[in-house]
């Protein structure tokens, strides 16, 4: 209970960027289904295009459309010479947008497609114009159910918004993501209690519009609406622009335990260097690198492995010294992306099993694990399976597991530790290979390259020499080992602790 209060005092600001997207897409896609709804209703053929276009985009999973949104407006920035936000709003926005069509375009032209015929002859009996008989007649008898359609739309927005937090917007989907990522249920409770709460209430300000609208009781539509309006002032208020001390950077992480602990530590050098920090959690691979080198984001950590494999599409696996040389200069060169330094550890994907389970096999590197994978079955992080790793692991070792499995690194133990799967690929740095008694298998034929720990600056801060100082006393300061610890705080069932005070006892530790 005392993790759920302590939760609920970060939701007004997430809250406020939460309703401000959530509404703006709302806006968005009400301005343009309106003209396009009252075409189709006059027009069969445009109406087939549209619901057939809104029907389809509700068959695209909303976190995958959030994602094409990104590499698409990425392109186009590069195209027009930079200022399009490839992260955060934008991309947000837009998805958003998309998915409330479908119910307002539905509900608006079934709206006006019911209305009786004989009542639109009686208006064109007395000589109204085609704009009074839409304004004074279609509208008002349309409008009961095109707003049943806008509630529907709303509360879908709403939810959805929670996805925004992969592409780097803030809102209450920060505190679902990163609980489910630490495990820490009170984050997780209070944002879907937060969000469910205001879509509830959306819902039912929308609902008494339509009410008043139906039964022509003036006071209560008007009344709703000035309710809502004052409901949508308070929840926005804190992230109305208020004055501060020193500038804001962005500080980037991707989506487990270990890179929230890495921001916060980050974050508290740069506050005490006198900049005022933001963060932008639980974002992917790629998503990440990309917005680091359009300067949306200022700074994050990177592995050294994933950079060469995903980024520079590298097959070969050379020497860490060499591979971090190499990418210094790919980094600068290809993206004017600075290397700052690496932090000191390596955190390799690496296969582990039970011990137990390992030694009652015989099972010490993953030639042995190959000539039993028929019989086993793997579970990875969301991304492995989908990685160029995973294409040279197989190509060096000829697995063929019985059953291979998706999770999210928190619920990848908790399945291994449950019999659920055999064998997982775990991290390096993971505190849960010692706490939990894992075996990590060795890689003789080197399949899996080095996967340093590296500071990523964006072109910008790279130049900024009050920023670079604040960082650079994290430079080879941590070891596998301590980091194995901190992030250990964060992943343990008692006495957990948060990412922010994971990342203070490693500044502690580190004598920093």
């Amino acid at each position: 209970m005392n993790a759920f209060l302590d939760a609920l005092g970060r939701v007004p600001p997430l809250l406020a960027q939460h309703v401000l997207l959530a509404m703006a897409a709302l806006a968005l896609a009400v301005a343009i289904a309106a003209p396009l709804a009252i075409i189709s209703a006059r027009r069969p053929r445009v109406a087939r295009i549209a619901l057939g276009f809104a029907s389809l985009i509700q068959t695209i999973p909303s976190l995958a459309l959030l994602a094409l949104f990104f590499p698409v407006l990425l392109s186009l920035s590069a195209l027009v010479g930079g200022g399009i936000p490839a992260l955060g709003f934008l991309p947000s926005l837009l998805a958003l947008t998309l998915y409330a069509l479908l119910p307002l375009l539905r509900n608006a032209v079934a709206g006006l497609n019911g209305i009786d015929p004989a009542v639109v002859e009686a208006a064109d009996a007395v000589g109204m114009t085609p704009w009074q008989k839409l304004r004074l007649v279609e509208a008002p008898l349309a409008a009961p159910v095109a707003i049943a359609g806008l509630r529907t739309a709303a509360v879908w927005t709403i939810g959805a918004a929670t996805l925004s937090t992969t592409v780097g917007q803030p809102g209450l989907g920060d505190l679902i993501f990163a609980g489910l990522q630490t495990q820490s249920w009170g984050l997780v409770l209070a944002g879907c209690v937060a969000a469910a709460a205001l879509a509830l209430a959306v819902d039912a300000g929308i609902g008494l519009v339509e009410r008043g609208i139906a039964t022509r009781r003036r006071p209560l539509w008007l009344g709703a609406l000035v309710a809502l309006a004052i409901g949508l002032v308070a929840a926005t208020a804190p992230a109305w622009p208020r004055g501060g001390d020193g500038p804001v950077v962005v500080v980037g992480a991707k989506n487990f335990g270990e890179q929230y602990i890495l921001a916060r530590l980050i974050g508290q050098r740069l506050e005490r260097a006198g900049y005022r920090v933001e963060y932008r959690d639980g974002l992917g691979s790629a998503v990440v690198f990309g917005a680091v080198a359009s300067g949306t984001i200022d700074v994050y950590v990177d592995y050294a492995g994933t950079i060469w494999s995903n980024e520079m599409h590298r097959r070969d696996v050379p020497a860490r010294p060499a591979m971090l040389a190499a990418i210094t200069d790919w980094a600068r060169t290809t993206h004017r992306v600075r290397l700052l330094a690496p932090l000191g550890f390596e955190n390799a994907y690496a296969f582990a099993m039970p011990e137990r389970v390992a030694a009652a096999r015989r099972i010490a590197t993953l030639d042995d694990l190959a000539a039993q994978s028929p019989r086993l079955r793997l579970g990875s992080d969301l991304e492995f399976l989908e990685r160029p790793e995973w294409v040279a692991v197989r190509r060096a070792y000829p697995m063929r597991f019985a059953a291979t499995t998706p999770y999210s690194p928190t619920f990848m133990y908790r399945a291994l530790g449950s019999g659920r799967v055999d064998a997982i690929t775990a991290f390096s740095s993971d505190g849960r290979i010692a706490a939990e008694r894992l075996r990590v298998l060795a890689d003789p034929r080197r399949a899996i390259p080095g996967y340093d720990a590296i500071l990523l600056l964006a072109p910008d801060r790279a130049a900024d020499a009050r920023f670079t100082a604040a960082l650079r006393p994290l430079a080879g300061k941590i070891d596998v080992a301590t980091m194995r610890q901190a992030n250990y705080r964060v992943d343990r069932d008692a006495d957990k602790e948060t990412p922010e005070q994971a990342a203070r006892w490693l500044a502690s530790r580190l004598g920093l």
